[in-house]
């Protein structure tokens, strides 16, 4: 039986001040939020995608992207259309710079940032073969 969806479900402190960062700050689509039972909120990210990475290939990635092992055992990345505008969208939010976008061996911008939950964020753009 196929898997039909991927959620990743987090739980925050400060959950008003974590929707705003995903909704305004990375841009995530809002879909329902539940305040039967304190709150909870769904966004829309696009297809997802779930990478398994064996402790020296996340270091290996860690290393091209911020230069040291420093991601926890879960990380975030999201494809943006402009990294430097996500980037500056995300810092105005909440977010704090973990990285400056760097070029990877596979053509990918990519930047690191923490989010205000601590959640450390990947935000990527697929560079134009040349």
């Amino acid at each position: 039986m196929p898997v039909m969806e991927l959620r990743v479900a987090l739980t925050v402190e400060d959950f008003e001040r974590v929707v705003t960062f995903y909704r305004d700050g990375l841009g995530l689509e809002p879909g329902d939020l539940w305040t039967e039972q304190g709150s909870g909120q769904i966004f829309a990210a696009g297809r997802a995608t779930l990478e398994v990475f064996d402790p020296a290939h996340a270091e290996a990635v860690d290393r091209l992207e911020v230069g040291e092992r420093l991601s926890g055992q879960i990380r975030f990345a999201f494809e943006v259309p402009d990294v430097h505008a996500a980037l500056a969208r995300a810092l105005q939010y909440g977010a704090t710079l973990v990285h400056e976008p760097t070029l990877t061996p596979w053509n990918d911008l990519n930047a690191r940032v923490r989010s205000p939950e601590g959640l450390q964020i990947t935000l990527f753009q697929g560079m134009k073969k040349s």
